[in-house]
């Protein structure tokens, strides 16, 4: 079997409510690109990738030239077995791991499909009928996330992240996690999530202010170093996230002693085959995970879901329908959240095909 074309497309992905973080990154609009690698056994492989503006060293123009850069060890090449594709791929393409994530996940997609598994299957075997969700509520009002929280709560959600910073000031900060707290009980797990976006001060003074509220905190600086500090003045528990990009930095976050739980994403990592040997690193050191995805639709959300799936199921912290936020949705049977949970999609590969109406026409043919 060799790979013989492939095809992209750019979708808008309009956020139901306008998502709100601190230091001005905002998601209203995002463009995420898709992918479908084409082979000549006539087997085809879906991946996305969603970068958020400003967010992380990706933005979706940067996609379709590193695919095209890459066409040599691609077009041609045998897509079962992903990581000696991107093996090749990471030696010609040095970096730009998330234009490597899609095409990543497009080769998973096709190996599960020829093998007649689902992904899960080749991810480690299914440990979970369905996993826990949080949700991310956007930095407003207090008044507001409180109100979003017991509004998800209702729907069975019992994890929220409660996004921090957006108006620099640390006080209202407290105000939004006292009042989520407060709003959904004792028992749910409560964070606050800054993005990278505090001082080591303002995270510090916020985190003694809820420090007997059953809180943890979320990658409130923008070094490991002041979130161990944040986290040894505080004492409450730490979630990393943009921070955790590899297994060279999870490694350190252990090693300061500030990685309770740590977000797994597919495109800061470059797709599930460098994911995976992140998940089972995590295994070892004993971190909770969050595995997802920066921000996407069905193909991403998928592929996230067939990794958590296969992941021992007192390491998962939770996992993220992202394309239960925006609008429209790339495959109108793909996963929806349920009682606060999700499955991942049954069928060979990742179980998702995006609509061509909805994918419109593509914008790049890589053959």
């Amino acid at each position: 079997m060799k790979i013989t074309r492939l095809t992209l497309w750019e979708v808008p992905l309009t956020s139901h409510l306008a998502y709100h973080m601190a230091g001005g990154k905002t998601c209203d609009t995002v463009t995420s690109v898709i992918l479908r690698v084409d082979t000549d056994a006539g087997i085809s492989g879906w991946g996305e990738v969603c970068p958020i503006p400003h967010y992380l060293p990706a933005y979706p123009e940067g996609v379709r030239p590193a695919l095209e850069y890459l066409a040599p060890v691609v077009i041609g090449a045998d897509p079962v077995g992903p990581e000696a594709v991107m093996s090749r791929a990471d030696a010609w393409l040095q970096g730009h791991v998330y234009a490597k994530s899609a095409l990543d996940l497009a080769l998973w997609d096709i190996t599960a499909k020829v093998a007649g598994l689902p992904a899960y299957a080749l991810l480690g075997g299914r440990q979970m009928t369905d996993m826990p969700l949080y949700h991310s509520i956007t930095c407003i009002a207090p008044e507001e996330m409180a109100r979003i929280a017991k509004e998800a709560q209702a729907e069975g959600i019992t994890q929220f992240q409660v996004k921090l910073g957006a108006d620099g000031d640390w006080q209202v900060d407290v105000a939004r996690l006292r009042m989520v707290r407060e709003a959904v009980g004792d028992g749910p797990l409560v964070y606050g999530d800054w993005n990278c976006g505090a001082t080591r001060l303002d995270a510090t003074r916020v985190g003694r202010a809820v420090a007997g509220l059953d809180i943890m905190l979320e990658q409130p600086c923008a070094t490991l170093e002041e979130c161990a500090a944040v986290r040894a003045a505080t004492g409450l528990p730490m979630k990393i996230d943009e921070n955790g990009h590899d297994t060279a930095s999870l490694l350190k976050a252990y090693e300061l002693g500030c990685m309770d739980a740590v977000a797994l994403k597919l495109s800061k990592f470059g797709g599930l085959s460098q994911m995976r040997r992140a998940r089972d690193l995590c295994l070892h050191l004993g971190a909770k995970m969050c595995i997802e995805d920066t921000w996407g639709s069905d193909v991403t959300t998928s592929a996230l879901l067939h990794l958590a799936a296969a992941t021992p199921e007192r390491f998962v912290l939770n996992t993220c329908d992202l394309s239960g936020y925006v609008a429209p949705r790339l495959d109108p049977g793909a996963p929806v959240r349920k009682n606060g949970r999700i499955a991942p999609p049954e069928g060979p590969g990742l179980g998702v095909a995006p609509d061509p109406d909805t994918l419109g026409q593509s914008v790049a043919i890589i053959d």
